[in-house]
């Protein structure tokens, strides 16, 4: 029997509940993996609180969770890329993570080089197969490029604004606090701006001379979705990630795209750029390099045990969070 933090009803952190979870054995073309460590996005909190998200959620009782770095205890009928006892990790759905041991597809699980750390790649996994289809592929950053990076000082914002510098990129960043300011700037972030102190807006445009920033990723929705717009250069991409302040209101193609400039807008999500294991497999090779090279930083400033996932989400919900999380079972 495994133990999980098990959700029985949407709803505040407290609706997790760390109890009992059994775990059949796997099932054809399915791993039984026991975690070693688990990241924490802020995704989970829109899964345990029903906030509208493009992954799916079972009903409840649940266990969310989408990242994971664990040890193969045995496999399905029909799997023969991965045995017992092999170091493992995954970074999408489906949902099951905050939990000891669980069952996930073979397809979409990824060997570990072993010159990694469980903890690193539990915190970086998914964000940095986020940050390197944003970078690549959502929008093909290139030297030279002025980008635009909300919540800069967060996981997610840290490890963009590494990846951008090694690109060649200059990055204005948007964060709440003047210590997060100075975070962002020691992860490669050329111009932190405290929202609450200057507009970025205004920031962008001086520092690009009036033209915009080619590209802005928006992972706060919807207290700076049009003046994020309002940033880019003619025919710039908004890749709409994220939204921590809510979902954006309704766009409007002609107003608020077209007649900005020909703006293009997505709300990309991982799944659909990994969802053919050749993509998978080119996003993690890339990532693991960029680790294992220095580029990136895991950036883990808080490690809680999988039972206390609670204090975990009241955490990030805070809004006072530096870096990454992960939580250890």
């Amino acid at each position: 029997m495994s133990k999980a933090q098990v959700i029985h009803r949407l709803g505040p952190p407290e609706v997790m509940q760390w109890q009992d979870w059994p775990v059949p054995d796997p099932g054809p073309g399915e791993v039984r993996l026991r975690h070693t460590a688990i990241g924490v996005n802020f995704a989970d909190t829109y899964h345990r609180g029903g906030i509208s998200h493009p992954w799916k959620v079972d009903a409840p009782p649940v266990v969310i969770g989408f990242e994971g770095v664990g040890i193969v205890e045995g496999v399905g009928d029909g799997v023969t890329a991965f045995k017992t006892g092999d170091r493992v990790a995954y970074g999408i759905p489906p949902l099951g993570s905050y939990s000891e041991i669980r069952n996930y597809p073979a397809d979409k699980l990824l060997h570990l080089p072993e010159r990694l750390d469980d903890k690193e790649v539990a915190a970086l996994l998914m964000k940095g197969m986020t940050a390197h289809y944003l970078l690549h592929r959502t929008y093909a950053v290139q030297p030279g490029d002025t980008i635009l990076v909300h919540a800069a000082a967060g996981g997610m914002g840290l490890i963009l604004c590494q990846w951008a510098k090694a690109l060649g990129a200059t990055t204005v960043g948007t964060v709440s606090t003047e210590e997060k300011a100075e975070v962002a700037r020691a992860a490669g972030c050329d111009h932190p701006v405290v929202r609450s102190r200057q507009s970025f807006v205004d920031v962008v445009r001086e520092v690009t001379d009036g033209e915009g920033c080619a590209v802005v990723y928006e992972a706060i929705g919807k207290d700076t979705l049009q003046d994020s717009l309002d940033c880019l250069r003619l025919m710039g991409v908004c890749a709409a990630y994220g939204h921590v302040s809510g979902p954006p209101g309704p766009v409007d193609i002609i107003q608020d795209l077209g007649r900005r400039g020909s703006l293009f807008i997505t709300r990309p999500a991982i799944m659909h750029y990994v969802a053919r294991r050749s993509d998978l497999e080119w996003t993690a090779r890339d990532l693991f390099k960029a680790i294992g090279d220095g580029i990136l930083d895991a950036n883990i400033n808080y490690e809680y045990p999988l039972k206390d996932a609670v204090k975990a989400h009241e955490a990030i919900e805070s809004g006072k969070t530096l870096g990454a999380t992960v939580m250890i079972p």
